[in-house]
C-alpha cells in the first residue's frame, strides 16, 4: 500500500513497525454538541483506511480518544472549556453532556457503517497519564509556569514546524500562529499542558501544580503512548488539526521521548457548504440527523464522500447529495439484476471478468492512497455488464471495505419491488386454489400447494386480506 504522509508531503510505501499490526490513532470528537457532516467525513476516511489495511492482510489496532475535558472555545488555549460551557448552559453535569453527545456520535457512526475502534478512550479516564507526561516534560526543562498554568516552551523544541508546510520564518510571522494573547507567554506558539482550575470549574483534578485540568493537546499524546507505545504507525485527523493540535502533539511527545511519535500522519480535507465555510453563525452546520429529516439515506452521504478522494476539498450541496442518493439507488437496482441463482460452471463469464482480475483492480485502487473514486468507477463498470452472479458476489465482497450496505439494500429492493403483476399467472392461480382448500379445511392439500409454489421460486404469505406472493429468497 502507498499512503500519503503529511509529514513528508509525499506518498510512501506502508509497512507496520510492529510485525503485521498497523497501530492507528484517530483524534475523536469533542463531545459538547452534535458532530457535523464535516466531522463525520474524518471518520469515514479513517474507517476506509482501516478496512483497506485489513484487505491488504494487515491486522489493525486502533485507538480513538473522546475529548470530554480540556478543549477550549478556541483551539489555541483561549476561552472556556467547551464541554463545561455546554453543561452550564443545559444545567447538567459535564459527564451527562459528554455521554449525550458521545452516544449520538456513535449512533451517527452506526448509520454510516463506521466500525467502532477497538479502544475508545475518554480523556477524563486518563488524567494520571497526562499528569505523568507533563511531569516528564517539566523534568526535561520544556515547561514553565504562569498564573494560568503550565506551558510548553516551543522555542526549546527545534523541530516544532516539521508538520506545517511553511518555512520557519513564514510560520513565525503568521498571525494565525499567535495562539493566545498574554504577557506571560514567552513565545507566540507556546501552549498550555496543564491549566489551573477556576473556582467555578465543574471538572478539576489534584495535581503537583495544584487543582487543575489538562490542556487539550496533552490527552492525545498521553493516550496514544499508553496504548500504542512511544512510536506508532498512523495518526489520522482533519487538515484543521495540522497547524496547532497535531503540531503540538509532535512537540510534546518527541520532547519527552526523543523520537518522532508517528510514522504516517494522514489528514482528510474539509467539506465546504455551497462553496463556503461550514459555520454555526451561517446556519449551515448539518448533521446526519438533519440529512435523515430531509429524507436522505445516511449511506447516500457515505457514497457522496467516497466519490471524492479524501485529500480533496468536497463541496456539499443538497442537490449534490440528491444526485448521490439517485446514483446509490440506481447502483442498488442494477446490482439486484445480478442477484440470480448461482451459475453452473458451463456458463461463460462476462467479457469484463475475462479481461481483468477485478480483485486486483480493487486492491490496487485502495492501495494507491485509498482511491475510493476509482473503486466506485470499477463497481459501476461491473454492474453495467449482463447479469452475472459472480459480479454480484464480488461487489458484495468489495463492499466489506466500502461499507455501503449494498447486500441489505439489494434484498430490500427485491422485497419492495415484487408486485402481484410480476407473478406468473400459474402461480397466482395456485395460490388462489390454496386459499379455497384452506376454506374447505383441506390443510394437507393447501400445504402441498404451498410447497409446489416454492419449487417455482415463490412464497405465499397469509395476510388479513388473504395472501401475498413474494419471490423466494
Amino acid at each position: 500500500m502507498k499512503l500519503y504522509n503529511t509529514l513528508t508531503r509525499k506518498k510512501e510505501d506502508f509497512k507496520p513497525l510492529d510485525g503485521n499490526t498497523a497501530k492507528i490513532y484517530s483524534c475523536g470528537p469533542t463531545v459538547y454538541s452534535s458532530a457535523s457532516i464535516g466531522n463525520m467525513r474524518a471518520y469515514i476516511f479513517a474507517d476506509i483506511l482501516k478496512k483497506s489495511l485489513e484487505l491488504h492482510d494487515y491486522n489493525v489496532l486502533d485507538v480513538m480518544n473522546i475529548t470530554d475535558v480540556g478543549h477550549l472555545q478556541s483551539d489555541a488555549d483561549d476561552g472556556e472549556d467547551k464541554v463545561e460551557q455546554a453543561a452550564k448552559k443545559a444545567k447538567l453535569d459535564p459527564a451527562d453532556i459528554a455521554k449525550k453527545y458521545t452516544d449520538e456520535f456513535f449512533l451517527f457512526c452506526d448509520k454510516l457503517n463506521i466500525r467502532k475502534p477497538k479502544i475508545i478512550a475518554p480523556a477524563t479516564k486518563y488524567i494520571k497519564q497526562m499528569i505523568e507526561h507533563v511531569q516528564g516534560l517539566e523534568k526535561k526543562g520544556y515547561t514553565y509556569s504562569t498564573s494560568d498554568g503550565i506551558y510548553f516552551n516551543s522555542s526549546k523544541f527545534v523541530d516544532y514546524y516539521t508538520l506545517i508546510p511553511k518555512t520557519k520564518e513564514q510560520a513565525k510571522n503568521d498571525k494565525a500562529g499567535i495562539r493566545v494573547s498574554t504577557n506571560e507567554k514567552r513565545n507566540s506558539n507556546d501552549f498550555c499542558v496543564w491549566r489551573n482550575a477556576k473556582p467555578t470549574a465543574l471538572q478539576k483534578w489534584q495535581s503537583p501544580w495544584g487543582v487543575g485540568i489538562p490542556g487539550w493537546h496533552i490527552e492525545c499524546s498521553a493516550i496514544a503512548r499508553h496504548y500504542l507505545d512511544d512510536v506508532f504507525d498512523i495518526h489520522t485527523g482533519g487538515v484543521d488539526h495540522i497547524p496547532i493540535h497535531h503540531t503540538n502533539e509532535i512537540a510534546q511527545t518527541q520532547a519527552l521521548t526523543g523520537k518522532p511519535p508517528v510514522k504516517f500522519w494522514m489528514h482528510n480535507e474539509f467539506i465546504m457548504i455551497n462553496g463556503g465555510k461550514m459555520s454555526k453563525s451561517l446556519g449551515n452546520v448539518y448533521t446526519i440527523a438533519d440529512l435523515e429529516n430531509r429524507g436522505f439515506n445516511p449511506l447516500a452521504f457515505r457514497y457522496f464522500v467516497l466519490g471524492a478522494h479524501y485529500r480533496t476539498i468536497l463541496n456539499f450541496t443538497f442537490d449534490a447529495l440528491k444526485s448521490a442518493q439517485t446514483a446509490y439507488d440506481n447502483l442498488v437496482k442494477k446490482l439486484a439484476k445480478h442477484f440470480i441463482p448461482e451459475q453452473d460452471k458451463s456458463i461463460n463469464p462476462t467479457s469484463l471478468l475475462v479481461k481483468s482480475n477485478l480483485r486486483d483492480l480493487f486492491h490496487e485502487a485502495l492501495g494507491e492512497d485509498l482511491s475510493t473514486p476509482h473503486t466506485l468507477a470499477l463497481i459501476w463498470e461491473m454492474v453495467n455488464q449482463k447479469p452475472n452472479r459472480t459480479i454480484y458476489n464480488l461487489i458484495i465482497e468489495f463492499d466489506k471495505v466500502l461499507s455501503l450496505g449494498l447486500e441489505q439494500a439489494v434484498q430490500k429492493h427485491i422485497e419492495n419491488n415484487t408486485r402481484k403483476e410480476d407473478i406468473p399467472q400459474l402461480v397466482t392461480q395456485m395460490a388462489q386454489k390454496r386459499t379455497e382448500l384452506k376454506k374447505n379445511k383441506d390443510f394437507a392439500g393447501a400445504d402441498k400447494l404451498r410447497e409446489e409454489i416454492k419449487t417455482l421460486g415463490y412464497e405465499v404469505v397469509d395476510t388479513k386480506e388473504g395472501f401475498e406472493i413474494k419471490k423466494a429468497t
